[in-house]
Order: structure tokens, then C-alpha cells, then sequence
């Protein structure tokens, strides 16, 4: 493995283990998930706004390319939603387990967006994580809504991964990321109204404590702004699968952090962890399988 390949891996681990910490702050912060969400974007977006004008980066795109991110925001708004919201029914480690099925959709997704063939070991390596869940879940299935709630913010983060592949080819990531944000506010803003009828009886708290606008600013600026803008200037050179398997380790160092935080609350039994080894050992397999791959490729003589 080439050493800029080493580095990037290397800077992606480290970003998985910022957005582990994301599951803690949602946990922290005292006001509900959708409204963390709000507060999230438009800080991420008031920041993003700030540091392109002060770096005098254009980001004026044109309207084509800003719809499709602003659209990619909606992916992104609702995946958030989803993914503190299974934090609250369940746990930070029920949601961060859930949440390592990204790589299995995106093996299915990513084939089918950028017209290539279904790499085996892709769909393999998605399968190991589906059955270390199942090992995780065997024992924790009164934890079922929540589980749901973080499968399905796992399909949305596939989608707007394997989309911000695209993206990024000609697009410059902070701008990309500014865009997104603009469009998970504007998701959130126009969820707010039903989520007050439907959800919580008309209640929605938008006050958030002192102490929680020191954790909606980590959560935007570093968690959001900081990682989510440096994921996206990876996938110039890794694949939107590599991305969402290594992602898979969330949950790895999610649950450290969580049992660091709230001790016994975020101790799982046994199977857990077998589960989460499961994880850990296929987002750790897939850039070797894929090395491996690359050099039996070039290894091949031409027929003669």
C-alpha cells in the first residue's frame, strides 16, 4: 500500500472516531434529536458561509450542480434525524451498530450509480457485517425501534456517500459541504411543523441550555464541518465503499467512547462485542482484499 494511501486511511480512521463521539453528544445535549439537527445545520452552514468568504473561495457553482447538493442534503437531514433518534429510543451503542449496515447498501448502491460491475468480496464483506449485527442483536431485540430507526439512516448516509463521489470529482469539497448543509437545514425547517403536530403534541424546543450550545458547536464545527468536508475530499482518491467500510468501525470506537462517558449505562453483554470484532475485522480486510486485487491485476501477462 502506497504511503498517500496510508495517510488517507489513516486520516479516515481518525474522522470515524470524531463522528463516534457525535452519538455521545446527542446524548448530552438535553434538547430532542430533530431539534439538535436543526441547530446542527445551521451552524455548520453560518460556519461554512463564514470561512469561504474569508478564504475568498467562489461558491457560486451554478444552479444545476447547487440542486443536486442542496437535494443531497435532504439524504443527509433525514439521516441525522434518523441516527439521533435511535440513540434516544435505544442507545448510543444500538445506534452506532446499526448504523455500520452503511457498507452493505453501499455495496449494492455504488455498482449501480457509476455503471460497474458487483465486486464480490464488497458484497462478502457487507454480508460479515449483517451477521456480526445479528450476533450483536441476538440478545437485544427489545431494542428493535431503535435499530430500525439506525438501518434506515444507514441507507440514507449510503446514498449520499456514493452521491458525493460524484460530486467531488468537480467540486471543491467545503463548497459541496456548504451546500449540503443548506439542504439539511431546509429538510429539517420544513420537518419541524409535522414533527410538532404528529410527534411531540406542538412542543418543540428550540431553547437550547448554555451548556448545550457549547456541544451544538462542537457537533457542527468540528463533527460537521471539520470531518464531514475532509470525508468528502477523501473520496478524490478512496471509493464510496471504502469510505462506508471504514465507517463500520463507528461503532468500535463509538462504544469506547460511550462506556468512557457513561460507564455501566453502555456495557453490552458478551455477543456484543463478538459482533462488533466481526465489524472491525471486515473494515480492516477491505483495503487489503483490495490491494490484493489491484496487484493480481497488474500481475495478469497479456495473452499473446
Amino acid at each position: 500500500m502506497q504511503e498517500r494511501e496510508l495517510q488517507d486511511y489513516a486520516h479516515l480512521h481518525f474522522l470515524v472516531m470524531v463522528w463516534g463521539f457525535t452519538a455521545i453528544l446527542g446524548l448530552l445535549i438535553s434538547i430532542p434529536a430533530v431539534e439538535i439537527v436543526f441547530f446542527r445545520t445551521i451552524l455548520s452552514m453560518a460556519g461554512l458561509l463564514v470561512f469561504l468568504l474569508a478564504t475568498k473561495r467562489n461558491i457560486l457553482i451554478g444552479f444545476t450542480p447547487a440542486l443536486k447538493m442542496f437535494l443531497t442534503g435532504f439524504l443527509i437531514g433525514a439521516h441525522w434525524i434518523l441516527f439521533f433518534g435511535s440513540a434516544r429510543v435505544a442507545n448510543a451503542s444500538i445506534c452506532l451498530a446499526g448504523l455500520a449496515t452503511t457498507s452493505f447498501w453501499t455495496s449494492l448502491i455504488e455498482p449501480a450509480v457509476v455503471k460497474r460491475k458487483v465486486r464480490w468480496y464488497e458484497i462478502f464483506l457487507g454480508i460479515v457485517v449483517i451477521a456480526g449485527l445479528y450476533v450483536v442483536f441476538h440478545f437485544e431485540f427489545d431494542h428493535a425501534l431503535g435499530l430500525t430507526m439506525a438501518v434506515l439512516s444507514a441507507v440514507a448516509a449510503a446514498l449520499f456517500t456514493v452521491i458525493n463521489g460524484r460530486l467531488v470529482v468537480n467540486h471543491n469539497h467545503y463548497t459541496i459541504t456548504f451546500y449540503e448543509m443548506a439542504g439539511a437545514f431546509a429538510a429539517t425547517a420544513l420537518f419541524l411543523p409535522a414533527y410538532s403536530a404528529f410527534f411531540t403534541g406542538g412542543k418543540i424546543n428550540l431553547s437550547p441550555t448554555a451548556l448545550d450550545w457549547i456541544y451544538l458547536a462542537i457537533l457542527a464545527w468540528i463533527c460537521t464541518v471539520y470531518a464531514y468536508s475532509a470525508s468528502v475530499e477523501l473520496m478524490k482518491r478512496l471509493s464510496a465503499f471504502a469510505i462506508s467500510i471504514t465507517v463500520n468501525l463507528e461503532p468500535v470506537y463509538g462504544i469506547i467512547l460511550a462506556v468512557l462517558v457513561f460507564g455501566e449505562k453502555e456495557k453490552m453483554n458478551f455477543e456484543f462485542y463478538v459482533g462488533a470484532l466481526a465489524i472491525f475485522a471486515a473494515a480492516l480486510s477491505y483495503p487489503l482484499i483490495s490491494k490484493w486485487r489491484r496487484n493480481k491485476t497488474v500481475n495478469v501477462e497479456p495473452l499473446r
